[in-house]
């Protein structure tokens, strides 16, 4: 029997993430394009400033209403027919709100782009608002609250977001707004936030795909390039107050056979130097299956099925920009543990923490964490929407265009007693809002004996 010769790999490729081109258009739309050959499906982000911080006192989730009816009509076409377009293209089209704007996203095959952009620059140029599909979107989004509250992930991060923020911040309050502000918005309330917030000045689209054939510039001229609009300057957000004092918040679930876990603090966000330092210990305390808290928490004493440390950036300005550093990131931990073991678990989770500070992390988790955050980096970006999304993500906090591509270098770069640093002060034991979705009549003491902090218990 002949067989063929085993294949050879090939020497390995430089990669970096990939650097887009920045420009503008007449109107004032920034643009960032990226080709990427090869990449037939084509993803476009648009950020929009407008901030949920924005959102006319009392009518809490307008900007999550405005931005799912941008698609449901304009002008020139009904919600049908702009659906029905959509779908001539092979395109997807989708919106929605967070603390720091609206954010637009396209895909489509590249040979359909141009008709795509047209049908986008509609949505933004000119949606129509119906009253009809308003009430409608309106009405689904009152139909999503009670599944929200009733899933105990959603429910500790409401409860996590209401301890760590005072009240008149509109971070305490849920993003998509409550029964009583939801149920308030009208076509009227919608169309005063777009013709408030919405204009081609303070927005940047982010382009990435394969633009082989394509006059890019020409499709860009005759779609989004035709959206006009005010040239004000967006609001300034107010500063970050947040208060980390270490205590305990049970929501009271009875009879529920599991505690949800969220465990956290307001911390540096990507301008600070010590974040690269900070992704890199977090990812080692809790990133992965290998990290800290599983080895502990699942594989040593099977008390869960996964226990996450993770760093979220809820909203980020330059050092250098107007308003100055006025950004934060949520710092948190999170898992789900049976009800019986939820004070041993806290006691091994609070245990692993201060042998951290005491000890610190080692050099193989060190390397391991690398490997795992920067090996892996060509493979995550292999799409147009990772890219786009990426590069979406870097203008929203304003960071420079080759941002990513440095944060992989000092990733490597970072040594063991810095991400050590940067992970203990990210997470001190004394200083953690602790929430808990769970039976308070079975928790709460044994919670209490803990001695992590006052212990409140709320209903579910």
């Amino acid at each position: 029997m002949e067989f063929h010769p085993q294949p050879r790999s090939g020497a390995a490729k430089p990669w970096a993430f990939p650097a887009p081109e920045r420009s503008q258009l007449p109107n004032g739309l920034t643009l960032l394009t990226s080709h990427r050959p090869g990449q037939q499906v084509v993803a476009v982000e648009i950020n929009l400033v407008a901030p949920l911080e924005a959102e006319p006192e009392g009518l809490d989730g307008v900007a999550t209403i405005m931005s799912r009816a941008l698609s449901e009509g304009t002008d020139k076409h009904t919600a049908e027919e702009f659906a029905a377009e959509l779908e001539r293209c092979g395109a997807t089209l989708d919106a929605h709100a967070d603390h720091p704007g609206v954010r637009v996203s396209l895909e489509v095959p590249a040979s359909r782009l141009p008709r795509a952009l047209g049908l986008l620059a509609d949505a933004l140029r000119a949606p129509a608002f119906p009253e009809g599909e308003v009430e409608r979107l309106v009405g689904n989004r009152l139909d999503e609250i009670p599944h929200e509250l009733a899933n105990p992930a959603r429910r500790a991060a409401m409860a996590l977001s209401k301890e760590l923020f005072p009240a008149t911040s509109r971070m305490s309050r849920p993003r998509q707004g409550t029964e009583e502000t939801v149920a308030r918005i009208d076509a009227a309330a919608v169309r005063a936030f777009y013709d408030a917030h919405i204009r081609p000045a303070t927005g940047t689209a982010v382009i990435v795909g394969d633009f082989t054939g394509l006059d890019l510039d020409a499709a860009l001229a005759d779609t989004l390039g035709a959206w006009t609009g005010s040239t004000a300057d967006p609001q300034k957000p107010s500063p970050i107050v947040a208060d980390d004092t270490g205590r305990v918040v049970i929501v009271d679930r009875p009879g529920a056979v599991q505690t949800q876990l969220l465990i956290g603090r307001i911390g540096a966000d990507r301008h600070d130097r010590v974040w690269p330092a900070q992704v890199l210990g977090t990812y080692c305390l809790g990133g992965t299956l290998t990290s800290r808290l599983d080895r502990v928490l699942r594989e040593e004493k099977g008390y869960t099925y996964g226990v996450r440390s993770f760093g979220q950036v809820l909203r980020s300005s330059a050092p250098s920009s107007p308003e100055g550093a006025t950004g934060a990131a949520m710092l948190a931990i999170s898992g789900s543990v049976d009800t019986a073991s939820t004070g041993p678990a806290l006691q091994d989770l609070w245990t692993v923490l201060r042998t951290l500070a005491a000890e610190g992390l080692t050099d193989a988790e060190r390397d391991v964490a690398v490997q795992n955050l920067v090996g892996v980096a060509p493979l995550k970006y292999e799409t147009s929407a990772a890219v786009a999304g990426t590069l979406a993500d870097q203008v929203e906090q304003q960071l420079p265009d080759d941002y990513q591509a440095q944060l992989y270098v000092r990733l490597a770069e970072t040594g063991t007693v810095e991400a050590t640093a940067a992970v203990v002060n990210a997470f001190p034991v004394d200083r953690l809002v602790t929430v808990l979705v769970g039976d308070a009549a079975q928790i709460a003491e044994p919670v209490k004996a803990l001695g992590i902090g006052e212990v409140t218990v709320v209903s579910g």
